[in-house]
């Protein structure tokens, strides 16, 4: 005899397999390597705040964490390279936000947009820029660099970490309220810019503390300037912008983690939970503070909210600096 089943039996059966596969990433994923792409080469701020933070996170999840490295177009290479992605939670992408914020308003036709093709997971913090110049340039601070710039009348090769990049729209805001003009000299992010301004082939450039700082340290590279609101603990005898006389040229260079929209709920949770308590360890704080890193934690409904507001900030100021891409 043929037993009917009621609606409502079928249902409930629906309703528990669809909560079953709703449940399974946050039990059974990861189950292979994660693939983690930054938009900048190896030895630069991003790589090495990525690798400090997957290096942990791989250990919480119990899988590998292979970093890619995608340089290119001032993080749009790696942007467009983490879009693609399947959003199965094997591939996240380790953003420099405020760089890629900027490169979006550059670019008339970038490859991705972090609010369309991503959604967020976590800020994992922040990394200061600075001024550095090659020590045979006779300047100690800001002011004598300005004179020697200007007595160049536009003479001169100064370095970016690429067209796009944040270090690019430093120095171009900087040229203009100096009122100076020189050769601009995009590369592929820091590891391929140093050598150049070390060797003397630029004379300038915008870079990140963590980038700059052992080339400090060796006196290969001068610090003229910090581009943040304080000065960094490990260089406390340099100024910031503003201390040195310009006013409003602060910057809050945010880093964040993203994984491809279309990703699951319970994975991004997963993720979010892990970085949370890596960023707020004491030992890693400290750790990343010896590099001038600050780790810096907030949830992925706070990120969103970060990346929309950097995308509106720095569209207006490429906007109104009237800034082109090289």
């Amino acid at each position: 005899m043929t037993i009917l089943k009621s609606p409502l039996v079928y249902l409930c059966a629906l309703l528990s397999l669809a909560s079953s596969a709703f449940a399974a990433p946050d039990t059974d994923w990861p189950k292979k390597p994660i693939v983690a792409i930054v938009s900048f080469p190896a030895g630069g701020s991003t790589d090495i705040f990525a690798r400090s933070v997957t290096a942990p996170l791989a250990e919480a999840l119990g899988q590998s964490i292979v970093v890619e490295n995608k340089p290119g177009a001032g993080g749009m290479i790696g942007l467009g390279s983490a879009a693609k992605a399947a959003p199965d939670g094997y591939t996240i992408h380790i953003s420099a936000l405020t760089n890629q914020s900027i490169s979006s308003a550059l670019f008339k036709n970038p490859p991705a947009d972090l609010q369309k093709d991503f959604a967020p997971v976590a800020l994992i913090g922040t990394i200061p820029h600075l001024i550095v110049i090659n020590p045979t340039v006779p300047a100690k601070n800001l002011p004598e660099l300005i004179a020697f710039i200007k007595s160049k009348k536009g003479d001169f090769n100064y370095a970016s970490q690429g067209n796009g990049s944040l270090s690019h729209l430093e120095s171009t805001l900087f040229m203009q309220r100096i009122g100076a003009t020189g050769t601009h000299i995009p590369y592929k992010g820091s590891s391929f810019a140093l050598p150049d301004l070390i060797a003397g082939n630029t004379l300038m450039m915008f870079d990140s503390v963590t980038a700059s700082l052992p080339h400090i340290q060796s006196g290969k590279l001068r610090p003229i300037a910090i581009a943040a609101a304080e000065r960094s603990p490990l260089m406390p005898n340099v100024p910031t912008l503003g201390q040195d006389g310009m006013k409003q040229f602060d910057v809050e260079n945010f880093y964040a983690v993203y994984v491809p929209k279309g990703t699951a709920p319970a994975i991004i949770a997963k993720l979010e939970r892990e970085i949370r308590k890596i960023l707020t360890n004491p030992d890693f704080k400290a750790r990343m503070a010896t590099q001038g890193i600050h780790p810096q934690f907030a949830n992925a409904e706070k990120l969103a909210e970060i990346t929309i507001e950097e995308a509106n900030k720095w569209t207006k100021v490429v906007k109104s600096a009237n800034i082109k891409v090289d």
